[in-house]
């Protein structure tokens, strides 16, 4: 009785994984960028040290 149960089992996830697989979340169309997101980040300039004579 216990080997059927694992063989219903196995086939079980089977069967559930390869549903998953093939739904693949739903999506469809080719991936882009919102026209928003297309605008480059600007990048902060560099930080200078401080002189050692004027810190504290």
């Amino acid at each position: 009785m216990l080997k059927a149960f694992q063989i219903l089992v196995r086939r079980f996830v089977l069967v559930a994984s390869v549903a998953a697989a093939l739904s693949a979340c739903g999506q469809r169309g080719p991936l882009y960028l919102p026209s928003s997101a297309a605008v480059p980040a600007v990048t902060p300039a560099p930080a200078t040290p401080v002189p050692s004579s004027v810190a504290p």
